[in-house]
């Protein structure tokens, strides 16, 4: 059924499709944790569209719609963060897609909790999950990826550790209004491509940052 339903896509609409890729840790162990943002992204983006995440493909749990006419692929790997490459990668030479229509979700501790980037490409900034991604798609780093930051850890905090924990209250209220706007990034995305999008959100992002900065001092 998957693939029936793919190949009409191809052959019955003219828009090329998007594949989204969310970088989290399967499990209720770590539902909420800080590392797992680019699940909750693929999820919010999910639900606002009424697409199913009820099936496994290539590694991951995996729903496809549409926005508008554009098909839409969404993946959330279930390999483990630090392999998520093993499952981004085969789905990227499944459907036959350039990397500039691959967008990676994954959390981002250089940008405060609930501020939002989207980039053309980039490298792995020491994030495992990005690394992984990069090997399987034969080291190139050339696709794009939403950055959602999450903070820094407090004092003298091991980043592993903050990485998995939950947010709190204040945090989770942030992070929940970014996955939101993310929606909406992506939305747009597929609809006025890669350069008009990420212009228009990073500089309402870069205000964003600037409150928050702002409210931090």
């Amino acid at each position: 059924m998957l693939n029936r339903f793919s190949r009409r896509l191809f052959c019955t609409i003219s828009p090329q499709p998007w594949l989204f890729v969310g970088l989290g840790n399967p499990g209720d162990k770590y539902r909420g944790t800080r590392h797992n943002v680019g699940f909750e992204m693929i999820d919010a983006f999910a639900e606002s569209l009424g697409i199913p995440m009820d099936t496994v493909h290539c590694k991951a749990i995996f729903g496809q719609g549409l926005v508008g006419d554009v098909p839409v692929f969404l993946a959330k790997p279930q390999t483990y963060m630090n392999l998520s490459g093993e499952s981004a990668g085969p789905l990227a030479a499944y459907y036959k897609l350039p990397l500039n229509r691959v967008v990676v979700f994954h959390d981002d501790m250089g940008l405060p909790c609930g501020v939002l980037r989207l980039h053309h490409k980039g490298g792995h900034g020491s994030h495992n999950g990005l690394k992984s991604v990069i090997y399987h798609l034969r080291g190139n780093r050339e696709f794009p990826r939403l950055r959602i930051g999450i903070g820094k850890p407090p004092g003298q905090m091991d980043p592993k550790a903050f990485l998995l924990q939950k947010f709190n209250a204040t945090a989770r209220e942030r992070m929940d209004e970014a996955l939101q706007e993310g929606v909406v990034a992506m939305k747009l995305l597929t609809s006025k491509g890669l350069t008009e999008s990420s212009r228009c959100f990073n500089t309402e992002q870069k205000y964003k940052h600037i409150r928050v900065q702002n409210m931090q001092t």
